[in-house]
This record gives C-alpha cells, sequence and structure tokens, in this order.
C-alpha cells in the first residue's frame, strides 16, 4: 500500500449536493414518464409543500420528501449561480 501523507478532506456540503442532484433527477424521470411536466410539478412541490405534486410512481414522492425543501431550493440556487460555500 502507498504511503500517502495527504489527508482527505471530507465535504457534507458536497455530500448533499449529489443526494438532491441524484433525488430531483430519479423525481424528474418518474415524472416525465408519467407523462406530467416535471418541471412544473417540482415548482409546485417546491411552493406549496404539497407532495402530491409528484408521483408515486417509483416511489419519487417518497425520494423528494427525504429532501428538505428549504435544503432544496438552496442547493438550487447555488447551482443556478454556480456559488461553491
Amino acid at each position: 500500500m502507498p504511503d500517502n501523507q495527504d489527508t482527505m478532506k471530507y465535504s457534507m456540503e458536497k455530500m448533499k449536493a449529489d443526494q438532491a442532484r441524484g433525488i430531483l433527477r430519479e423525481v424528474y424521470d418518474a415524472l416525465k414518464e408519467k407523462g406530467y411536466n416535471p418541471v412544473n410539478q417540482i415548482v409546485g412541490y417546491l411552493l406549496s409543500g404539497d407532495p402530491t405534486y409528484i408521483t408515486s410512481h417509483k416511489n419519487a414522492r417518497g425520494l423528494i420528501k427525504k429532501l428538505e425543501r428549504d435544503e432544496l431550493v438552496e442547493e438550487l440556487v447555488k447551482y443556478y449561480l454556480q456559488v461553491k460555500d
């Protein structure tokens, strides 16, 4: 085994962003499969908090509820503005 003296950095923020991205992609795909406009449905959920905007197909509703809406909006704004915190 190589003797590596560098310390690995663990980033909880990156892990949260990756998780949010993965869940959003799965929810998007499930909504699209069911014939919904995924962007409109996700925005409806984010604004209202009503999980019925998200289909239960492929457990999309359960997945999106794993994320706090405010954290999800924060990740979306960071991504849109390309801000690294």
